[in-house]
């Protein structure tokens, strides 16, 4: 039990969300979106569909209900959806149909963002890849076959929901959608065709009828009716605002936390910092909020782009479990019920701002003829120290940079800086260990010989093209003549890959080279596929120099161009679909037992085992610190690839926990697969359970509840691996 004790007194009067059941006419002005005649002040969250399953769902949007949102946020993912031109897939994890639905089902609205570009960390920015072979093609310009595969998706889209009656002016949830993402960013790289791309763009969407506004983010020219949308962690501060008056103030995207790569540590938002700048863009006259990510997920199978793990926004209200990560979720649903207890008057009452001190302001909301008032009162200063204001001849005190709500303009129900909330820690709980080797099998994939590859090219190819993201996986083979004249020999390889492996046949490297014929076979791989930036169809990855530099270096060969190349997509392993449980016997591969001794490194190994699903409802993760790099399946279903060799500065793995969702599980039997590419530990990994426990929590006593010489606030800063709070910082006796 957390040794830690405080006094605390906290009067707060909030009202709860209201319940947002029904579509009607959306329509907007200067100060918000209008639906059904009434103005809303609203509160969105991003859940992503394919980053969780059709039975995580209900649980995920009932709560974000409860967190206070109105809204759910989505992306649409081109290139789940349309894998092939024509070929569309709408079925599981990518039932985008089913998802609106629940929304619907749990009284919230929708804002749907077809884009069709996204790039959200997912692999080619959403794009499917095969827009890459259409001739003549520039992505995101006034190129006319983009524009083509552009229209013909976002038609597919907006006619499927208008064929469920999705939109609200058919009675549905959706009361926004988005065309385009974030374009402004790469816009000045197209000249003139970049505007003339977005006034396209829009008006192509307008044209579809919807019936519901739509919104570019980050897009200062965005043309009416379109409504330009703010991204970022500070819209409060760093919005210029809507291109029109008649446009309200929205934002798309307050970013929770911030996605993460492989080799880098996570990003910690604070509940009080989002609390913050969320309330400070409402004082500001924002009248739409949307949480990226309120859940993020797990990027499955080969999903995320370059670079980015598995897990996405973790450090999210929700997190990638779906659990609630605490205080983040409740202080920032009792921020909603602040705001929804007095929205009223903070849309109809006249606004205004003025000073109370060097870094002190006010922003008021007044009805006319003595109806209601809200004020904020915000302290920019982040010093340590309390500043004392005085508004209406009454003082208050602001904590260090805080925002301090008064539906009536006289109590204190909300300040952004105090949590009153009970923190919570995610706890593991370990189910079962692989520890026996005789539980294991394992293959050990084939490396191809340059005679036996079915793809030559007297060059060096450019690797996403050639493998057209069917596989993380390219060979690259080539076979040459020697003699002794060559001392020493190194081989030379430059990629622009993400990991390259050289294979000499029964040699190492640096490599020793036979009288007579060698073949080399270089395996170059991509942690996925880049995700935003101008040319996109023109980025280049895998070799693009190979040599071999002898001792002399007189007798040096360089094999980069004019020298014939074999070429393999993918990884036997993969043709043969060997993490597939309903395998095709015929091409079932020869499992072996698992060597005995796995001090030495065995890269491009397949390891195979079973396991029987954890007790309980609680979320299960794999936990794969022991290995180095590849890709997990359970049961046939990737979850997605790890990295566990790849450090961060602190020397810490970015993620060792992998998520496997119940849904893919079954009671027992269940098949876990991992390719290895550089050889790990398979007899340490774990089946782990996941749960929360409740920490102590910092809390305070407001002078505006109690008399003014018992002022005590104490803060928790610091905290050990068991929850113990370790030191205590008491301020203002």
């Amino acid at each position: 039990m957390a040794s830690c004790y405080w006094v605390a007194i906290l009067v707060i009067i909030i009202g709860e969300a209201g319940c947002f059941v029904e579509g009607g006419d959306v329509t907007y002005d200067g100060r918000s979106l209008i639906i059904d005649g009434q103005r809303k002040i609203l509160f969105s969250g991003s859940i992503h569909y394919p980053r969780s399953t059709p039975q995580m769902w209900p649980s995920l949007i009932a709560k974000a209900k409860e967190g206070g949102l109105h809204v759910i946020q989505t992306y649409v993912f081109w290139n789940l959806h349309e894998p092939q031109p024509g070929e569309y897939d709408f079925g599981g994890r990518y039932d985008l149909v089913k998802f609106i639905k629940e929304i619907q089902a749990q009284g919230l609205y929708a804002c749907l963002r077809i884009g069709p570009f996204i790039e959200s960390e997912w692999t080619y920015g959403g794009f499917p890849f095969w827009l890459h072979d259409v001739p003549n093609i520039v992505y995101r310009t006034d190129n006319e076959p983009f524009k083509f595969y552009m229209q013909n998706f976002t038609t597919k889209i907006v006619n499927l929901m208008k064929s469920e009656g999705l939109y609200a002016s058919q009675g549905g949830p959706i009361i926004l959608s988005q065309i385009e993402n974030e374009y402004q960013n790469i816009e000045k790289a197209f000249g003139e065709a970049g505007p003339s791309y977005v006034r396209w763009a829009a008006k192509m969407a307008v044209e579809l009828e919807t019936g519901v506004p739509w919104v570019m983010c980050k897009q200062t020219d965005a043309p009416d009716p379109v409504i330009n949308t703010c991204n970022g962690m500070r819209c409060g501060q760093t919005f210029t605002g809507p291109n029109s008056p008649n446009k309200p103030s929205m934002w798309t995207e307050n970013w929770t936390s911030f996605y993460q790569v492989y080799g880098g540590e996570p990003y910690i938002r604070s509940a009080e910092d989002i609390a913050f700048h969320v309330t400070l863009f409402i004082a500001k006259n924002g009248s739409y909020i949307n949480y990226y990510m309120y859940h993020g997920g797990t990027n499955f199978g080969r999903t995320a782009s370059a670079y980015i793990i598995t897990s996405y926004y973790d450090q999210a209200p929700l997190d990638e479990y779906g659990l609630t990560r605490q205080p983040k979720w409740g202080h920032l649903k009792e921020l909603h019920a602040a705001i929804n207890s007095c929205s009223e008057t903070l849309l109809q009452g006249n606004p205004s701002n003025f000073s109370l001190g060097q870094l002190q302001e006010a922003y008021v909301f007044e009805e006319e003829a003595g109806g209601g008032c809200v004020a904020f009162l915000i302290n920019n200063d982040g010093r340590d120290d309390n500043a004392t204001v005085q508004f209406r001849n009454m003082s208050f005190q602001l904590p260090p940079k805080s925002i301090s709500i008064l539906p009536d303009c006289i109590n204190v129900i909300f300040n952004t800086a105090k949590v009153n909330v009970e923190y919570n820690e995610r706890r593991t709980n370990v189910s079962e260990v692989f520890n026996e080797a005789e539980r294991w099998q394992q293959f050990k994939d084939l490396i191809p010989n340059f005679l036996d590859t079915p793809l030559k090219a007297d060059t060096l190819l450019e690797h996403m093209n050639t493998t057209k993201d069917k596989s993380d996986y390219l060979w690259y083979t080539f076979s040459f003549q020697t003699n002794s004249s060559c001392t020493e020999p190194v081989l030379h390889v430059e990629s622009l890959a993400h990991v390259a492996h050289a294979f000499k046949f029964t040699m190492d490297i640096p490599i020793g080279l036979n009288d007579g014929m060698n073949n080399i076979s270089i395996l170059s791989v991509m942690a996925g596929l880049p995700d935003s930036g101008a040319f996109l169809e023109k980025r280049f990855a895998g070799l693009a120099t190979v040599e071999i530099h002898c001792g002399d270096m007189e007798n040096s060969y360089n094999f980069t161009n004019n020298y014939t190349w074999g070429y393999e997509v993918g990884l036997l392993g993969e043709k043969l679909q060997i993490y597939n449980t309903e395998q095709n016997l015929e091409n079932a591969p020869e499992w072996t037992k698992i060597d005995q001794d796995l001090s030495s490194k065995q890269p491009l190994t397949w390891y195979k085992t079973a396991f029987d699903a954890p007790v309980g409802d609680d979320p299960v993760a794999l936990n794969l610190s022991s290995m180095g790099k590849g890709e997990a399946w359970v049961n046939g279903l990737s979850v997605g690839r790890y990295w566990v060799s790849f450090y961060t500065s602190e020397g810490n793995s970015s993620q060792t926990l992998y998520h496997v969702p119940r849904s893919f599980l079954k009671s027992t039997e269940n098949v876990l697969v991992l390719m290895e590419e550089f050889g790990g530990d398979p007899l340490q990994i774990s089946v782990e359970t996941i749960s929360l426990t409740n920490l102590c929590q910092p809390s305070f006593i407001s002078n505006h509840y109690i008399p003014s010489n018992f002022n005590i606030f104490l803060y928790l800063n610091e905290w050990d691996d068991l929850g113990i709070c370790l030191r205590l910082r008491c301020c203002k006796f």
